[in-house]
């Protein structure tokens, strides 16, 4: 067999392949939807019972290049993490690693510095606001951060993870740094993570017209949020559309 189809050949045999294809499809889809910042910001996903081992991004690759193999197995209980040849960012080790540690139920962790978000933690008060139907699914099920204490080192990290302890609050609005989004699954999360932007953007320009919000009131609001986390097949469908279209473009992410 050619050195070339080899490399174009998907490594099936790869331990959780079908996990590592739809995080890299989710690292793909990031960086097209402008979502990405430079070779920063973290995935990561679970793939043990307790939640502590988990796949993550390698130090400081683009969003757009990462393929499934490229993707680090990591134990969240290992001291000797970050002294290895194939070493994490040292604030994805921190923040990842400590979210894994302490939130089981946090499977998907994503983590970035999109722009309507990042404009929101900026804000003095920096909650999301039900006004349109986007926003009203993050109605009581988004936290702030209001103490930002530098890089997501260890420190930073065992300290934002105290935050995700609820299993209700599924977006921790990260005061002014960004934001981070659990989920289920990476599908979960990556649909989270598009709709919260998207509803951040809603709010951001209508406070740029200057005039009074029209907002939902705290029954409608809860009723439409628990009808989104309720609403069947539609975070699943989302990511196979995704996969399809990268399927069709750049199959390589299945690499």
């Amino acid at each position: 067999m050619s050195i070339a189809r080899l490399q174009k050949e998907p490594l099936t045999n790869l331990p959780f392949y079908e996990e590592r294809v739809d995080l890299a499809c989710a690292f793909r889809w990031t960086a097209r939807l402008n979502m990405h910042e430079a070779v920063a910001n973290h995935f990561s996903l679970a793939v043990n019972e307790d939640g502590t081992q988990f796949l993550m991004n390698p130090n400081q690759v683009h969003f757009s290049r990462i393929k499934a193999s490229d993707l680090l197995l990591i134990d969240a209980n290992d001291p000797d993490t970050l002294s290895g040849p194939n070493a994490p960012d040292p604030t994805a080790w921190g923040l990842h690693g400590a979210i894994h540690r302490n939130v089981p139920h946090a499977r998907c962790v994503m983590h970035v510095h999109s722009i309507h978000a990042t404009v929101l933690a900026s804000l003095a008060d920096s909650t999301l606001p039900p006004i349109d139907q986007n926003s009203a699914m993050f109605f009581n099920r988004h936290v702030v951060d209001a103490h930002y204490g530098g890089l997501a080192f260890e420190e930073e990290g065992e300290r934002c993870s105290q935050l995700l302890t609820d299993p209700k609050v599924k977006v921790m609005v990260m005061g002014n740094h960004g934001v981070l989004v659990i989920g289920d699954t990476v599908a979960d999360a990556f649909n989270r993570m598009f709709y919260f932007e998207r509803a951040a953007e809603t709010y951001i320009k209508a406070l740029w017209t200057g005039r009074p919000l029209r907002t939902l009131s705290d029954a409608i609001a809860e009723k439409t949020a628990t009808e989104t986390d309720d609403y069947p097949g539609q975070a699943d469908r989302h990511l196979s559309e995704l996969k399809a279209l990268l399927d069709e473009q750049e199959p390589v992410y299945r690499n």
